[in-house]
C-alpha cells in the first residue's frame, strides 16, 4: 500500500549557516556600527537568543534573520516569535524557539483535516510524524496538496513516499 510521512524537521546545518550569515551581515551594516548585537544559536535546546540596544534594531535583526533563512531554503514559520522581547538594563533580549517536530495537538489537527477531506486514506500519529496510507498514489498527492493549502502555521515536509 502506498504511504508517506508528514514531518516538520529543521536542518541544523542550514539553520546554523543562516544564523552565521545574519551575524556577518549585521556586523557589516552601517546602522549597526558600534551597537551591542549578540545572536546565539543554542543547538541543544533549539533556541535563538538575540540581544540588541533598541526595540527597533530587534525588529531589523528579525527581518534579516527571516529573509536570510528563506534564502537558505528554510521556511519563515520555523521561528516561534510568540514570546515578547524583554528589557534587561539597557539591552533588549528575545528568545526565539525553533519549531522542530510536530506537536501532538498539531498532529491531531492534521489528522482531522485529512479525515474531513473525504479522501480514502488513513492517517496515523507516530511520535512527531503523521503517516498517511492509501490505495492510490493520487489520493496521497491530494492529501499533500490539501496540507499545503490548509496553512497550518507550521513548516511541513513530505518524506518516505512509498508505492
Amino acid at each position: 500500500m502506498p504511504s508517506f510521512d508528514i514531518v516538520s524537521k529543521v536542518d541544523l546545518q542550514t539553520l546554523d549557516n543562516a544564523v552565521n550569515t545574519v551575524k556577518k551581515e549585521i556586523t557589516n551594516r552601517f546602522d549597526f556600527k558600534g551597537s551591542h548585537v549578540v545572536i546565539e544559536l543554542n543547538k541543544k535546546d533549539l533556541v535563538l537568543n538575540i540581544e540588541v540596544d533598541s526595540d527597533m534594531k530587534l525588529g531589523q535583526v528579525l527581518d534579516v534573520l527571516i529573509s536570510r533563512s528563506m534564502r537558505q531554503g528554510l521556511e519563515a514559520t520555523i521561528y516561534d516569535q510568540s514570546k515578547e522581547a524583554y528589557q534587561s538594563g539597557k539591552v533588549y533580549k528575545k528568545e526565539v524557539p525553533i519549531r522542530n517536530g510536530i506537536k501532538q495537538e498539531d498532529a491531531k489537527k492534521i489528522v482531522k483535516m485529512i479525515k474531513d477531506s473525504g479522501l480514502k486514506v488513513q492517517a496515523a500519529i507516530m511520535d512527531d510524524i503523521v503517516r498517511v496510507t492509501g490505495k492510490k498514489i493520487d489520493d496521497l498527492q491530494d492529501v499533500i496538496q490539501a496540507c499545503r493549502e490548509a496553512n497550518l502555521g507550521i513548516p511541513l515536509q513530505y518524506i518516505n513516499m512509498k508505492s
